[in-house]
């Protein structure tokens, strides 16, 4: 930590730093830029630059021309007195026009007045426009309100619309199209339906009631048992129970004086 010193009041003398060594590129200054097609009008090099080849450029001559970057040297283009532009040399002889073009008297507007058909200046009147307005308005006839049409008198009052006739005709072949499908469906079930002879129903009774005694004997074995202990059981007597009731449901189907049977349920 620097001290406090009266002699730090003194200002000091500036001494300016040292300049650092002045930039040079690596590269030549006269290199072209990296693939730049830029002055390459007059050589036969497509690209120049690509390889980092700085001071060899491959072709016949180098990418570089008098008037390919900002035009031609100072003092090489200077005027030829001898040559000049020459008379008619410079300017387009139109071809002379085959049908003259004239306006007619339609397309013309009227001519622009002459000096001695000035219009007559200075007229005055002493019509007084507020009261000839007011009486005008006094004076003016009242307006007449159109008369409304009458609807009760026109043609088709009453009647029913066209585009209603037409929809309510679309509605009514829909319906008659999903009856005539409804019916042909039906029919088509119908026949799908057979007669069930009394021999085969009487085959299909006897054994749906051997079947309900086997079930009803192993549902006999469980009903006395007020409680059941486990879920094996309580499971075993509730299928019991639905399949009872659905076999005394099939009975019942069969007491029937005809039974159909369905082949597409």
């Amino acid at each position: 930590m620097e001290e406090e010193s009266i002699y730090n009041l003194i200002p000091k003398e500036y001494v300016p730093p040292p300049k650092p060594k002045r930039y040079k590129s690596k590269y030549p200054a006269e290199a072209p830029p990296t693939a730049s097609t830029f002055g390459l009008k007059t050589t036969s090099k497509v690209l120049g630059n690509v390889a980092g080849d700085y001071e060899h450029f491959d072709g016949p001559h180098r990418s570089k021309s008098l008037g390919a970057t900002f035009g031609k040297a100072k003092g090489s283009v200077k005027p030829d007195p001898q040559s000049y532009r020459k008379k008619g040399t410079g300017t387009m002889k139109l071809p002379e026009a085959t049908n003259k073009f004239s306006y007619t008297a339609q397309e013309r507007r009227p001519p622009i007045p002459k000096n001695d058909e000035k219009p007559i200046m200075g007229l005055k009147t002493d019509k007084n426009f507020i009261v000839a307005n007011a009486v005008e308005v006094i004076l003016k006839a009242p307006k007449t309100v159109p008369e409304q049409p009458n609807p009760l008198q026109k043609k088709d009052f009453g009647q029913v619309p066209q585009y209603l006739n037409k929809i309510k005709g679309d509605i009514e072949e829909e319906y008659n199209t999903l009856k005539q499908l409804k019916r042909e469906q039906e029919e088509e079930q119908e026949k799908q339906k057979y007669l069930v002879s009394q021999e085969e129903v009487k085959e299909l009774r006897d054994g749906l009631k051997k079947k309900w005694e086997a079930v009803n004997k192993e549902y006999q074995m469980i009903t006395h048992i007020r409680k059941p202990d486990t879920q094996g059981l309580k499971r075993k007597k509730e299928n019991c129970e639905k399949e009872l009731a659905q076999l005394e449901k099939d009975m019942a189907a069969l007491d029937r004086a005809y039974v159909f049977v369905d082949s597409t349920a």
